[in-house]
Formats: C-alpha cells, structure tokens, sequence
C-alpha cells in the first residue's frame, strides 16, 4: 500500500523537528499579504487569534563572543522587543536587531517566516515570560503564512530557550 501523505505541510525544517522530537503542535496556514505592515499582526488577525498569543521571532546583533554575537528573542506581536531587557538577560552591554541578510543566512528562514524551531545553527534564544500565561501560543513555522501551535514549555524545551521578561 502506498504511503499516506499528510495533508499538513511537512517541509518546513521546524515542522519535521517538532514532528521528530514528539511534540504535540497544531499548523495553521493562512494567506500571507505581501503588503501586510506586521508579519505577525497580520497571522493574529487571519487566524482569529489573540495577538497576545501570537509570537514573533527576532534575530538580535549582540557583543557575545559566541555565534557572532546572534541571540533569538521570541515576544508576543503586540509588543515591542525591550533591547535593553534582552541585553541584561544574556550579559551583554549592546543589542539591536541583527541585519536581515544575516539573520536569513544564520536561522535558514527568510525574515517574516523566521522560526525559533529547526534553525541551521542553534542559538541562545530568550522568550517572552508572557507566553507562560498562556496554554499553547503560535510561532512561524517556518514560512510566511505558516503558523504553529505549542505549549510554551515545548517551545522552550526544544529551543534551550531561556524565559524572561523581554517585551515591553
């Protein structure tokens, strides 16, 4: 018998890493807007959801020595990445957001559809103490237009992630 394909899209690198870890997640695919303002504002209103349960993923430039510098801040889309929080957090004088073409080439996603999730090198990501607020809250899962849904806490342990208040 030939096999099953799912009917949920299992490309993406951070779909396949949750699926291979056992992670219970739900995908939620929606039409992206090439000309929406906020990538996550516009995910929160084509899936119905609270924007506070929708979180986005920043590749941040800091002066760690290690992995050049890069940090991954994951906060709720309705709310701004506290620098200077996030700076504190890691032990670090300096952060600002990490240039576009750097955060593609180092996460392996492009901007607007960057994942926390299956990145091509693993960094020391930091998510937002909000999310714990929450029982499952939604990520890019890789893409633009794709969104998945997970309890924090998996979030956290299959990034290494720290938790702490980094939004404002």
């Amino acid at each position: 018998m030939p096999a099953r394909r799912s009917s949920t899209p299992s490309g993406t690198p951070a779909t396949v890493a949750l699926r291979q870890l056992g992670v219970e997640f739900r995908v939620h695919e929606f039409a992206h807007d090439r000309n929406a303002d906020s990538f996550g504002l516009e995910a929160a209103a084509a899936l119905g959801v609270a924007a506070d349960r929708v979180f986005k993923t920043l590749v941040v430039q800091t002066d760690r020595p290690k992995d050049n510098g890069l940090v991954v801040a994951v906060v709720p889309v309705d709310r701004q990445l506290d620098l200077k929080a996030l700076a504190r957090e890691t032990g670090c004088k300096r952060a600002v957001l990490a240039d576009p073409a750097l955060a593609q080439r180092t996460t392996g996603y492009v901007v607007g559809g960057i994942s926390p999730i299956g990145q091509k090198r693993s960094l020391l990501t930091v998510v937002d103490a909000s999310a714990a607020g929450h029982v499952t809250i939604l990520v890019s899962g890789g893409r633009r237009g794709l969104d998945v849904d997970l309890a924090p806490a998996d979030l956290v342990r299959v990034t290494g992630a720290r938790v702490a208040a980094i939004a404002r």
